[in-house]
């Protein structure tokens, strides 16, 4: 409770945190709570604006841009989610793993980060979908696995300062394998770090979605996305220049917040190390020295 605090100290950070509380209740609910259905069409009302039928007007084949962008939220949302995930996994773990590998297998996941980082997003997720099959999940793997040098190199970063404090060495001496010693030392410190990350990447990951939506990659129409609203308003923006704003609105505000709840993230967590910096606990922590000080059987055990 006191990290949630500390995280929503600011008012940006409040906003941040409501914006996308309403987010998760529209993908929770899906289209019940729009005025209209998402393919309904009003042939007597194309490309109208703002009115009291439709709350932000309607685009060129009649269809309610409110109702719209309430179903598309469920899909641009869980997309970008299900990218930092395959990002999170991809990368997270395997580079927690790598701080403790011999200097083979580091040169190999190394240079194979450095490869996924120099491949441009939007020409990886098209040669995927011409290769594949042009649908939601080529453009969510596409994404996702260029998203996991980037938990990589920060996972491998956290992990390598940790490895090397004197209670993790002590307890590797006293016999402890590398398992325990993730579990137990590494995973736990290195979390935190990796939620900001992962709060970061999913703005990244929203405006990725959005972008390849409005290139025709992932959900193809009628489903609505934020990005193909935004391509489909784009065409027709000398008969309707409004409609193109309800969109990018959409898309600016979500990943504005998430960008928002990683700064009040890393700000409450740099606050916690803070005091725990002033307090002395930069020195081997209580709980640390306790699980030094296991019994014979429980060492060898995890050796």
């Amino acid at each position: 409770m006191e990290t949630l605090r500390r995280t929503l100290h600011t008012p940006s950070s409040r906003i941040a945190a409501v914006v996308l509380l309403v987010v998760v209740v529209l993908i929770a609910t899906g289209s019940a709570l729009a005025p209209h259905g998402a393919l309904a069409q009003d042939t007597n009302a194309l490309l109208k604006g703002p009115s009291g039928h439709h709350l932000l007007g309607t685009d060129y084949l009649g269809r309610d841009t409110l109702s719209r962008l309430i179903a598309g939220t469920r899909a641009t949302v869980l997309s970008a989610l299900a990218m930092v995930a395959i990002g999170l996994l991809a990368g997270g773990l395997p580079g927690i793993l790598s701080a403790f590998l011999g200097r083979t297998a580091e040169f190999v996941a190394m240079r194979t980060v450095d490869a996924l980082l120099t491949l441009p997003t939007i020409i990886l997720a098209i040669a995927i979908a011409g290769f594949f099959s042009n649908g939601p999940w080529s453009a969510i793997i596409a994404v996702g696995v260029l998203l996991a040098p980037r938990f990589f190199r920060i996972a491998r970063a956290e992990t390598l300062g940790f490895a090397s404090q004197q209670y993790v060495e002590a307890a590797e001496l006293l016999g402890a394998s590398r398992g325990w010693l993730i579990r137990t030392h590494i995973w736990r410190k290195v979390l935190p770090t990796i939620v900001v990350t992962a709060a970061v990447s999913a703005g990244y990951a929203v405006l990725a979605t959005s972008s390849l939506s409005f290139l025709g990659l992932g959900v193809q129409p009628p489903a609505p996305t934020w990005g193909s609203m935004l391509s489909a308003d784009v065409q027709h923006l000398s008969q309707d220049s409004v409609g193109p704003i309800w969109p990018g609105i959409a898309i600016a505000l979500t990943v504005w917040s998430f960008n928002a709840i990683a700064d009040g993230l890393r700000d409450a967590l740099g606050a916690r190390a803070d005091v725990h910096a002033r307090s002395g606990s930069q020195q081997v922590p209580a709980h640390e020295l306790e699980s030094l000080l296991v019994n014979e059987e429980e060492v060898h055990h995890v050796a």
